[in-house]
């Protein structure tokens, strides 16, 4: 059996109840979202022929089913025909949340940028568009990382994006070198604590 079909016909390990998800294992947790959420829905998938992907999506939208807020859950494992690959990130940064320490990235830009085909960010966005949402023209973004074995071949990624219409500003305006460059340090600082607000997990291998 091919590891693609291996792969689709292996059950999730996630039940989604609303605005939650409860994962049996890699991690055992209970993830937690706002209510005002909506399913988007779930990605099972290959990722670049390296990796077993199991993707959620979230968002908060408009009236006109513009996305305001995503929320893209993702449990990942290197395929055990690739041994040498693990999980590598050099963040400084760290969020605990619910007893799980994240690497924490950020990042600001337009959302039809540099997107890969196959990759997890196509595959996300092509789920969205095919439930009838509309992206926005940008958003800002904050990654969370929880790498769950010593091996780092096992990764529970959250991505927390904001529309950036709201802020006046197009992404470009607000990278290095653009017209409000320095203002991107104030907002990432409030979109990192709406994220932490925002995600609430907690472990569930009790006893």
């Amino acid at each position: 059996m091919s590891c693609l079909a291996a792969a689709a016909q292996a059950p999730e390990r996630k039940v989604v109840n609303n605005n939650i998800i409860i994962s049996d294992r890699d991690p055992k947790a209970r993830i937690e979202l706002p209510k005002s959420v909506w399913y988007v829905g779930v990605d099972r998938f290959l990722l670049q022929e390296i990796a077993d992907c199991e993707l959620y999506a979230f968002v908060e939208v408009d009236d006109q089913k513009n996305v305001q807020r995503l929320y893209w859950i993702q449990f990942e494992d290197y395929l055990p025909s690739k041994p040498d690959l693990h999980h590598q990130y050099d963040s400084p940064r760290h969020m605990t949340i619910g007893g799980f320490r994240f690497y924490v990235d950020t990042w600001v830009k337009r959302t039809n940028e540099n997107i890969t085909a196959g990759s997890d960010e196509d595959h996300i966005t092509a789920l969205i568009l095919s439930r009838g949402y509309n992206m926005p023209a940008g958003m800002m973004s904050v990654r969370l990382v929880y790498l769950l074995d010593e091996q780092q071949r096992k990764e529970l990624m959250i991505i927390y994006s904001e529309n950036l219409k709201p802020t006046g500003f197009a992404a470009a305006d607000l990278k290095k070198g653009g017209k409000a460059e320095n203002l991107w340090l104030s907002l990432e600082d409030d979109l990192l604590v709406r994220a932490r607000q925002e995600i609430k997990i907690e472990p569930t291998n009790k006893p």
